[in-house]
């Protein structure tokens, strides 16, 4: 018991839909019958249970070897790069859904990585951010943050989507404005933004402390209102 209190409950567990019968029969039943016994000092041994939804065949149902339709992720990196499949597979829907797999998605993820990679060469010598695209930068800043901790990866990819765009928009961009999307967009594409940003003579991303946003910086001081 001493033991079991120092390590007090387990942070995050995640498991699969298709075996909440067993989680919860070991994690659960049977820890609330060793509390009843006294074997154990509290009821509830978890702090936060996720289910994760599963990757579906193309045809939306569930990969098999014998229907033919297993995706082998070793083929798509060798095609299309790891840094693809980590980004297609966190932006193709909510993570507590099942999903079918689509490769036209896929392709969609790397035409995004691509851009990220074109931009490098809209950096211009400037620092800081300009005052056009600083309100959507505090802005996904504090979204992305926020999706990453409760796990909407999907949410998370698409505002730096949204980010990347603002950015092609633009003639040119500072050098923080594009380190500032990397490392953004590092936790979920890491190898290819630490390539990026140590051309541009950064220290390490994984070395680098999270941006901070500025709430009142994340609503546009000036409106359009077409007339």
């Amino acid at each position: 018991i001493d033991t079991i209190k120092y390590w007090d409950k387990v942070d995050w567990y995640n498991g699969g839909m298709e075996h909440t019968a067993r989680h919860l029969l070991y994690a659960r039943f049977w820890v609330q019958f060793l509390y009843n016994i006294g074997l154990v000092p509290k009821k509830e041994m978890i702090w936060t249970r996720v289910s994760h939804g599963m990757v579906l065949g193309s045809n939306n149902e569930k990969m098999s070897k014998s229907k033919g339709n297993v995706i082998n992720p070793d083929d798509i990196v060798k095609e299309y790069g790891a840094d693809t499949l980590r980004i297609y597979e966190m932006f193709m829907g909510d993570y507590t859904q099942d999903v079918p797999w689509s490769t036209d998605s896929l392709r969609g993820c790397k035409r995004f990585i691509d851009k990220v990679i074109r931009l490098k060469d809209k950096v211009s010598g400037g620092e800081g951010f300009s005052n056009k695209l600083e309100p959507i930068i505090h802005k996904t800043i504090k979204k992305v943050q926020n999706d990453l901790s409760t796990m909407a990866y999907n949410t998370a990819v698409s505002s730096l989507m949204i980010l990347a765009n603002s950015y092609d928009d633009e003639p040119q961009i500072t050098k923080d404005e594009y380190h500032l999307l990397l490392t953004l967009l590092n936790p979920i594409a890491p190898h290819i933004t630490e390539e990026l940003n140590q051309s541009l003579g950064f220290k390490p991303l994984c070395e680098s402390e999270w941006p901070k946003y500025d709430e009142a910086k994340t609503i546009k001081s000036k409106k359009e209102i077409p007339v």
